[in-house]
């Protein structure tokens, strides 16, 4: 896994091919997120690239629950 530990988030950029790409990808975390009940910021910048940001608020750091749900969004690609 290639997340980032940055402060206390686990972040990743990807980087699509066009804005309709990177928007389909948010669009595919969005289930996930759901049914995990772990919410990550997702900022899409530079036209398409998506940049995600995972941290357990509640507990003011990282979790296992971040560890999971980066391992399902990496699974998207």
């Amino acid at each position: 896994m290639d997340w980032k530990v940055e402060g206390q988030s686990l972040v990743k950029e990807f980087v699509f091919n066009n804005f309709v790409e990177a928007v389909a990808f948010v669009d595919r975390i969005v289930p996930l997120a759901e049914e995990a009940g772990h919410h990550p910021d997702i900022f899409i910048h530079s036209y398409k690239k998506v940049k995600v940001l995972l941290s357990t608020h509640s507990e003011n750091k990282i979790t296992e629950k971040d560890y999971a749900l980066a391992e399902k969004i990496d699974a998207l690609l």
